[in-house]
């Protein structure tokens, strides 16, 4: 049967930091290293070899997948990048420490703007530090200046339908490295979770999610990896 494997990258270096990252590429930490090869040790131990890989374009979701299929011996195996799974944009708050932004602006707006389903952070600032306008990976793409999870989901769910879901429904074995909110978008799909409720979702990094689908590609409860 078609079975989806969801993992968060492994923490990185503004995870460390407690920063708003959002688009901005920032690389594994030690930490994140060990997670990272973790999951695929995992994968071995379970005997869930994956046989088809997904990725955002963002370096520590690719360096997460390359690390975990390393660990699993299946390095080889198809893997396709694409900015549709990339994380939320945080906009003007990229970059800012999460603490101290709650500090300035109260926790209640912080919380609405980090977990809120429709509430965007503030745009990002045309010309600043982190517009990404003139990186290479984003050449014919309509960046956005920030973005809600409803706006996430917008993006991620349609390539779901077009280009993973197929692949999936093929009988493959599928793993997504991706991070917190786009794996957030496809979790609320998948598990039918209301706008209200998703708030409360977190993704931990490293940890693999698995969803087993049936003969009518209706996916099954999800559970972690390692509770299998």
């Amino acid at each position: 049967m078609p079975t989806l494997i969801l993992v968060r990258h492994g923490q990185s270096q503004w995870n460390l930091e407690n920063r708003f990252t959002g688009w901005w590429d920032v690389d594994l930490t030690e930490k994140g290293i060990v997670e990272a090869i973790a999951a695929g040790v995992l994968l071995a131990q379970k005997a869930l070899l994956p046989e088809v890989a997904f990725t955002s374009v963002q370096l520590r979701a690719i360096k997460t997948l390359h690390l975990a299929l390393e660990a699993c011996g299946r390095l080889w195996i198809p893997e396709t990048k694409d900015w549709r799974l990339n994380e939320r944009h945080y906009g003007g708050l990229t970059g800012l420490n999460k603490a101290e932004t709650a500090e300035k602006h109260g926790e209640e707006q912080v919380h609405l703007w980090r977990r809120s389903f429709d509430v965007p952070p503030p745009d990002l600032d045309p010309g600043s530090q982190f517009d990404l306008g003139k990186d290479p990976r984003y050449a014919g793409i309509a960046i956005p200046r920030t973005e809600s999870l409803k706006l996430t989901i917008e993006r991620v769910l349609p390539y779901w339908e077009s280009d993973i879901r197929p692949v999936l429904a093929s009988g493959k074995t599928v793993l997504i490295s991706a991070h917190g909110n786009s794996l957030r978008a496809l979790v609320k799909h998948l598990s039918g979770i209301s706008d209200a409720e998703i708030a409360e979702l977190e993704i931990p990094t490293g940890e693999p999610i698995v969803y087993d689908f049936d003969n009518a590609m209706t996916p099954g409860e999800r559970h972690y990896l390692r509770d299998r």
